[in-house]
């Protein structure tokens, strides 16, 4: 009797076990689904560029506990259930002060009941842009080492946010510190904030060794370490560098292009649409889909406009599995063993603001290359080249810090500041540039 009552009680274990584990992660499954991830950072200056030197503004008036509350209580009054990820920097994981102390409290509480992800941010964005190497690794294992402390538990994050994060770096995340994936990448950032960083790939990937921007080519240059972008943007508005033409190149899901500039109905209305773009066409063309966005607690943006995207995203696309960045770069990691991705976009214009109605953008991604393709939204129009980036190339890091210039700018890059970048049409490529692009797509040339 004894035997069959420690077998019945096994058994119930195992059902609650179960129950309590987030669907995300019992199915393990990428294809067929869309996901939702979101990221938020604390921090104490604006960017802390050493744990003794800062530069920006003072940002302690800006982070309250009572802010982080009416935040976090956003999230859950527009998707119900939604699993975030929170950032602290090295100043925020170490503050004493009454403030700082109770919002670690709350974070703390949110993993424990929401499931949240709490992690800690290097330099609080642009580590490498004022740090050695050593320096970063070293505010990696030691600031991961106070995030377990505070969580208790043996609690150990599965990702890191950065904004950007050198390849040598992500290899330590990967080989010393067990982290397999980092939002180590801005897609497209160029002439806007404090470091440059264009030419990635925007979905997920492994880099290679030679430089984070770059997809790796094959087991000797492989870093097992995912690497995510940080927040989901306009194709159209993108390939603009910083904000030429008085249009912001980062606008997208991100709450300070649309939210801050236009207000809460135009803003959410562009959100949706970058939204859109990935959780329609995308979905079709790549079998799954992934938005991301970050919003920093310290903005001075009312937080009716974030519960109102959710609640539009649970309406019109009920099936968004909205995890930790951690949770989802895990899930790729499991699906994609190899950079053998071939990620496929297509947007229209919304009109709004760098979105230029009447235009139609195409993007291609493998670990080759990077393929974009731009024309007007009518039939018959030539679709010109505005990005060609290919990966197969040799690539280099800055060799030292104390520069913002990170991109890995290719043939052709969509930013136009090169005399170079001057769009072409697909058909007047060089012979070696179509070459390339007929062994991934063979039919590509022919129709166009």
């Amino acid at each position: 009797m004894r035997i069959i009552f420690l077998i019945l009680c096994l058994l119930l274990y195992s059902i609650l076990l179960q129950s309590a584990t987030p669907k995300s992660l019992k199915s393990k499954e990428l294809i067929g689904h869309r996901f939702l991830t979101f990221n938020t950072v604390i921090r104490v200056n604006q960017i802390e560029v050493a744990r003794d030197k800062n530069v920006g503004q003072d940002e302690r008036k800006d982070h309250t506990p009572a802010r982080v509350i009416k935040f976090r209580n956003s999230i859950e009054a527009g998707f119900p259930g939604a699993r975030i990820t929170w950032a602290l920097s090295w100043l925020a994981l170490h503050d004493t002060t009454a403030n700082y102390r109770k919002i670690r409290e709350l974070v703390v509480g949110y993993h424990y009941k929401y499931g949240d992800e709490i992690t800690f941010i290097p330099g609080a964005y642009f580590a490498n842009a004022y740090n050695s190497t050593e320096q970063v690794n070293k505010d990696l294992h030691e600031g991961l080492a106070k995030v377990s402390e505070i969580t208790g538990k043996g609690y150990r994050p599965n990702s890191i946010v950065a904004g950007f994060l050198s390849a040598k770096n992500l290899e330590f995340l990967a080989t010393k510190e067990k982290i397999h994936v980092c939002q180590g990448n801005i897609w497209s950032q160029y002439a806007i904030d404090n470091q440059d960083g264009d030419g990635s790939v925007c979905y997920p990937y492994y880099p290679s060794t030679e430089h984070f921007c770059k997809p790796a080519q094959g087991k000797n240059d492989f870093i097992d370490c995912v690497n995510l972008d940080g927040w989901t943007m306009d194709f159209l508005a993108a390939r603009r560098a910083g904000g030429s033409g008085g249009f912001n190149s980062r606008m997208g899901v991100g709450p300070i292009e649309t939210l801050h500039k236009y207000g809460e109905e135009i803003g959410v209305r562009e959100m949706l649409h970058s939204t859109a773009i990935q959780f329609d066409r995308g979905f079709e063309l790549n079998g799954f889909a992934w938005v991301t966005n970050c919003w920093e607690i310290s903005l001075p943006i009312e937080v009716s406009g974030l519960t109102r995207w959710l609640s539009e995203i649970k309406k019109r696309w009920p099936d968004t599995e909205f995890i930790t960045q951690g949770e989802f770069g895990l899930i790729w990691r499991n699906h994609f063993k190899t950079n053998d991705f071939n990620y496929r976009f297509e947007e229209k214009g919304s009109g709004i603001g760098g979105s230029d109605a009447g235009m139609k953008i195409s993007w291609i991604m493998n670990k080759t290359f990077r393929l974009a393709l731009l024309s007007e939204d009518r039939k018959g129009s030539e679709e010109n080249v505005i990005d060609f980036t290919r990966y197969d190339f040799k690539a280099e890091e800055p060799v030292s810090a104390s520069t913002r210039n990170w991109s890995l700018m290719g043939e052709i890059n969509q930013k136009q500041i090169r005399p170079q970048d001057k769009p072409v049409p697909l058909r007047n490529l060089d012979k070696k540039s179509k070459s390339v692009i007929q062994n991934f797509y063979p039919d590509l040339l022919k129709t166009k």
